[in-house]
């Protein structure tokens, strides 16, 4: 009996009499169909795919994958739903839950030159590429929903006017972005609540892009974009806010105290401070492990790593910051990650060309399958706003969460003398 035969003969035992809408094309155009209407099409492009496939090997098929050996066509909807069961019926059900923490617990040596390796690795594809599916504001990270309806764009903005509202900007005030981006944040912050502010990346092209778009909004002598690392940033009590939004998973977890404090520094009594970022599901780490956290820290996120949100509530504490408010916005990251992902694939032709073919296929493949992991509650995303008590006690604050949503200030706050 050939090895093809035995591959298939093998595979359709797996799957059971039900089978799976699959169909499977060998490098030499033969197919097999495990389901009368497949709708998912995997393509084995050699023969030692075969012996990989069966013996779970995710790391050297993940690695096929971004190099073209395997490729996967279908609605990333149907390539996600059959991926699982495909998994779960080879044995190996963990395989997409263990994306989750982004292989928080592994052991790394940090330097600032390899955490700005590792960013420029994650960002410095093209500014093309993201442009093509993400929002019109190039915010990349999740958005807010008010009724699950909205177009990105929309949603993205609800999600920059919910920060500028929680952190109660006013004209006049002085705002750092740690981990800017392409300066979405600061720009829609100087247009509509009158802030300045400076914006620091580790990234060459965002940092361009974002210096072109204040320009353009007529905002470059209120805006300054910085290539620089968060520990560099000089001074003490220089910012009236402080914003970070998907930045603090590059930090590592062994940095979230010198993280937190030199933002402890940087804010001015009295000041507050946001951290949005991707938080863990499970406290204790144990979704965590190889083969799908292998493929993130080595194809999308060299060096990442991402708390439980009580280590990450410890760590600003541990700061001296007074903790005001937590909100989790885990339901809309998977919208906002599945209207990514279908962007993409209608991009793809531009998007190969701007970025690559490995690319195109990796962050196809990590955006589905991050969609799926915050849609199961293996990984969450939150706020934290906290705020840096006065040298005398603590600052005053509003009475209730009502100036969040209508953006109006607070005609007294709790602490005033009256």
């Amino acid at each position: 009996m050939s090895l093809r035969q035995r591959f298939l003969d093998a595979l359709r035992a797996r799957l059971g009499a039900g089978g799976l809408p699959l169909r499977i094309v060998f490098w030499d155009g033969e197919a097999f169909d495990f389901a009368p209407t497949p709708a998912v099409t995997i393509a084995l492009n050699s023969r030692r795919l075969l012996r990989r496939f069966l013996t779970g090997d995710m790391g050297r098929l993940a690695e096929a994958y971004v190099e073209g050996e395997l490729a996967v066509d279908g609605r990333v909807e149907d390539v996600l739903r059959v991926g699982i069961a495909l998994a779960e019926r080879l044995g190996r059900a963990p395989v997409l839950r263990r994306l989750a923490p982004l292989a928080a617990r592994l052991p790394r040596r940090r330097s600032k030159a390899r955490d700005a390796e590792w960013v420029r690795y994650h960002y410095d594809v093209s500014n093309e590429f993201y442009r093509l599916w993400l929002d019109r504001r190039m915010v990349y990270s999740c958005a807010y929903f008010m009724t699950g309806a909205e177009d990105l764009d929309t949603a993205q903005e609800q999600k920059l006017d919910h920060i500028c509202k929680k952190l109660r900007l006013a004209p006049g005030e002085r705002l750092l972005d740690i981990g800017c981006g392409w300066g979405g944040l600061l720009i829609w912050a100087a247009q509509h609540y009158g802030i300045s502010g400076i914006g620091v990346t580790l990234s060459r092209p965002q940092s361009e892009l974002a210096r072109e778009r204040a320009a353009e909004a007529g905002l470059a002598e209120r805006l300054e974009f910085r290539i620089a690392d968060y520990r560099d940033i000089a001074g003490e009590g220089e910012f009236d806010k402080i914003v970070s939004v998907g930045m603090y998973e590059h930090v590592g977890l062994a940095n979230l105290p010198r993280y937190f404090a030199a933002i402890a520094r940087l804010l001015k009594p009295g000041g507050l401070m946001l951290n949005h970022g991707i938080t863990a599901g499970d406290r204790d780490g144990r979704a965590q492990g190889p083969p799908g956290g292998e493929f993130i820290d080595r194809f999308v996120f060299p060096g990442g790593a991402v708390p439980h949100i009580s280590r990450a509530l410890y760590e600003i504490a541990g700061a001296g910051l007074e903790i005001l408010d937590v909100e989790d916005l885990r339901p809309h990251y998977p919208p906002t990650l599945m209207h990514w992902v279908r962007r993409l694939e209608v991009a793809r032709e531009a998007a190969i060309a701007a970025g690559g073919p490995e690319h195109y296929r990796i962050w196809r493949l990590y955006m589905a399958g991050m969609a799926h992991a915050f849609a199961r509650g293996w990984l969450s995303v939150a706020q934290v706003l906290a705020v840096k008590p006065l040298p005398q006690g603590p600052a005053p604050r509003p009475w209730t969460r009502q100036y969040q949503y209508m953006g109006e200030a607070p005609a007294r706050l709790s602490g005033e003398l009256v």
